[in-house]
């Protein structure tokens, strides 16, 4: 790990956890570098997942899915009636696939540049200020960080609880990942987390970001999703299709890839001063993750790569 962080250009002082962990054995873990307040960065120390959030709020739709709950093909109007007519086009599986056509995410920002926060709710009143959408909903794969703000609505609305505590009780309490939970303020974080750098807290929205975890945690989610410890991991590793029939490479809330012949499952997250990117190869039994609490770079990407090139074969196989 010291190797390719080097290799990467991550500094010996830069703050950062990197681990891998199989089934049985415990994680191996790289930790180095203090945060914001001067605490030494350890493999639990709480930091903001960005975009990792997704494949969680994609578990908690899987889990209502699963129960009967909540239906993909149902239409966004269904849950939020209060967005424009062009919400009845668009079905919840278009939100989990990033295939909705909803406005794009710098249209939305500008809307929004007035709050801060980036609150759910500023996001889903912004969405109403739009008559039409970017394109049909099932036509094209364009990343939505809104689309999952309004899948966790969604997902609040089916289980009639609020999204933090949905996925504590279903989520983290049982695959006992202790420090993992979605923030949505009103504080910028959590207590005793990391901070992120000024004048840029990381977005109270939820669904979309709002998970803040440590690097144990992430290895223990990585564990429980390979060892189907929720029962809905064929869910989550399903790839999405246009309504044409094309297939995606994206599946619930995380892409789908392939390395030395395995099947592997990826997702990053970044905001300013945030980049984490986790990794899990379930034939393997293995999670790996990243998370660098002051970079602005790609430099997580080669890391992971260079730990997928350790603990898999060099020469491809079929799946």
């Amino acid at each position: 790990m010291t190797a390719l962080l080097s290799e990467a250009g991550y500094r010996s002082d830069e703050p950062l956890a990197v681990g891998l962990q199989r089934r049985g054995v415990p994680p191996s873990s790289l930790v180095r570098g203090l945060t914001a307040t001067g605490e030494p960065v350890t493999a639990t120390t709480l930091a903001y997942a960005a975009s990792l959030s997704k494949q969680m709020t994609a578990a908690c739709a899987a889990l209502l899915a699963q129960q009967g709950a909540l239906d993909v093909e149902s239409p966004l109007s269904y849950w939020l009636p209060q967005l424009p007519a062009w919400a009845g086009t668009v079905r919840l599986r278009h939100l989990i696939h990033h295939t909705a056509g909803l406005p794009a995410d710098h249209k939305i920002d500008a809307i929004i540049s007035g709050d801060p926060d980036r609150t759910s709710s500023g996001i889903i009143r912004a969405l109403t200020q739009f008559p039409a959408l970017d394109y049909p909903p099932g036509t094209a794969h364009v990343y939505s960080n809104a689309g999952y703000v309004c899948l966790a609505a969604a997902v609040e609305r089916a289980a009639d609880l609020p999204l933090p505590d949905f996925a504590r009780r279903h989520l983290f309490v049982p695959l006992a990942m202790p420090d993992t939970r979605y923030w949505a303020g009103p504080d910028p974080a959590p207590p005793g987390a990391a901070p992120l750098a000024r004048p840029h807290p990381a977005p109270l929205s939820s669904g979309d970001g709002g998970v803040w975890t440590t690097l144990n945690d992430l290895l223990c989610w990585g564990q429980a999703l390979n060892a189907d410890e929720l029962g809905i991991s064929a869910f989550l590793q399903t790839p999405g299709h246009l309504d044409d029939g094309t297939p995606l490479d994206y599946a619930w809330g995380i892409g789908v890839r392939s390395h030395g012949g395995y099947r592997v499952y990826r997702h990053g997250g970044g905001w300013t001063g945030l980049r984490a990117l986790h990794a899990r190869v379930p034939e393997l039994d293995l999670s790996l993750a990243v998370i660098a609490i002051n970079d602005h770079t790609e430099r997580r990407v080669p890391v992971i790569n260079g730990l997928l090139d350790e603990v898999t074969d060099s020469a491809c196989r079929p799946w």
